[in-house]
This record gives structure tokens, C-alpha cells and sequence, in this order.
């Protein structure tokens, strides 16, 4: 296995994905770690460290709902994709609203998951510790996009999601001008159909809560009625 290739923790409890999944990523020269009960997740994360995770959303002991919710609840920040053979709109609103990053259904082809994986990891890398240093300052708040934190005037800091970085990234790309929740859903999340916008309030609004020292008055994150957000840069 080559030095730098990256890890990837599966999470499936289904033995023929299972065998397919590790097969395929060992061929494309991934580090695969395999974990197929709810419970081992997060002593998994811990000893493995791993770049990216699959999560399956049934599983036995513990849902994937609630895994990913911890691991976001405990500051790991490497992309999620969820697995599922539910396709009903709300579950995958669901598992985004709670911090995954991707949402793919069963079945699914290989080559989707693996263009999901490196489109993923390609933007992770982006804001690794190995990447150019990139500082955005909200007033007295600095957001370092290459440690994927916030750092308030208190002192208190923020660690912000893979998909919280992708959504400032986004919005400062076009800075100053107005960006609709379909805009955001279309560019950030990708999809190619129309879903639910809550979604995008609500990371908007848990992205706010971070940078912003008023939330509930906002200066730089900015709502504007009925048409989207928009990114403030004096």
C-alpha cells in the first residue's frame, strides 16, 4: 500500500457490499478498514484516523444516524457519504442536516461511489494541515479554512464541517452577491434534483451561530428574504 494513500472506514454490515466495496478500493490503492456492527464505530475512528467514511444507514446496535451524529458531536471532520436502500426525500435530509456529506442509495454503481469518494477527499485535501494557509476575517472573527476552525475575539474556538468549509468556501467565491438555496444545494451538495431547502437553513444557520459574534444579528452570513444568503466582505 503506497505511504500516502488515503483511509477509508466501512461501515457495512451487508458481507457481498462488503467484499465488493473493499475490493474495488484496494484497487484504486485505498487504505480500507472495515467495521460491520454499530457499536465498534468509534473505537474504529479512533485507532484508524480514517480520511473519509462510508456509513451504512442500518446496522446493527446503533444507526447510522446516530453515529454520525456523535462523530460531529466530537469534532471529526472527514467526510461522510451515507449508504442506504432508503430513498425517500426526508431520510437523506435527514443525514445531511445531522453532518453527512454525501448521501448515495442502493444500489448504486462503483463508479459513482468512487467519483463521490474522490470528489469528496479532492475537496478535504483542499483544507489540510499540508495545504496553503487560507484566513477569511469576519471583523474580529478569523476563519482559518486550512484547520477548518473558528477563532473568536472570546477566544473560544470552532471546528467547522468538511461541508460548513465547502458552504464558506462557496459563498466568498462569490462574495457580496446574492446566492439562492437552490444555487447552494446545486454547487455545494450537487444535485442534480430538487430537495427540501431546509436543508440548506439549516447548516446556514449552524454556520452562523460560528461566525458570527451576534447571530441573531447577523453582519457578514446574511439571509436575504426571499432569495437566499449572501457573504459580506467590506
Amino acid at each position: 500500500m503506497p505511504e500516502n494513500s488515503k483511509k477509508i472506514l466501512i461501515v457495512e454490515d451487508e458481507p457481498s457490499l462488503v467484499f465488493t466495496l473493499k475490493d474495488t478500493l484496494e484497487a484504486e490503492n485505498y487504505e480500507v478498514v472495515v467495521v460491520s456492527d454499530g457499536n465498534d464505530v468509534l473505537d474504529a475512528v479512533k485507532s484508524t484516523e480514517p480520511d473519509l467514511m462510508i456509513l451504512d444507514l442500518m446496522l446493527p446496535n446503533r444507526n447510522g444516524y446516530e453515529i454520525c451524529e456523535e462523530i460531529r458531536r466530537l469534532k471529526y471532520t472527514f467526510p461522510i457519504i451515507m449508504l442506504t436502500a432508503r430513498d425517500q426525500e426526508i431520510d437523506k435530509v435527514t443525514g445531511l442536516n445531522i453532518g453527512a456529506d454525501d448521501y448515495i442509495t442502493k444500489p448504486f454503481g462503483v463508479k459513482e461511489l468512487l467519483a463521490r469518494i474522490t470528489a469528496r477527499l479532492r475537496r478535504a485535501n483542499a483544507y489540510s494541515k499540508s495545504g496553503p494557509v487560507e484566513i477569511l476575517k469576519l471583523g474580529k472573527v478569523k476563519i482559518d479554512l486550512n484547520e477548518s476552525r473558528v477563532y473568536k475575539p472570546d477566544d473560544s474556538v470552532e471546528e467547522l464541517s468538511t461541508r460548513e468549509v465547502e458552504i464558506i468556501e462557496y459563498l466568498l467565491s462569490n462574495a457580496n452577491q446574492p446566492i439562492s438555496r437552490d444555487d447552494l444545494l446545486e454547487k455545494v451538495w450537487r444535485y442534480e434534483y430538487s430537495t427540501n431547502t431546509r436543508t440548506v437553513d439549516v447548516h446556514i444557520s449552524k454556520l452562523r451561530a460560528k461566525v458570527e459574534i451576534n447571530p441573531d444579528d447577523p453582519r457578514y452570513l446574511v439571509t436575504l428574504h426571499g432569495v437566499g444568503y449572501m457573504l459580506k466582505i467590506n
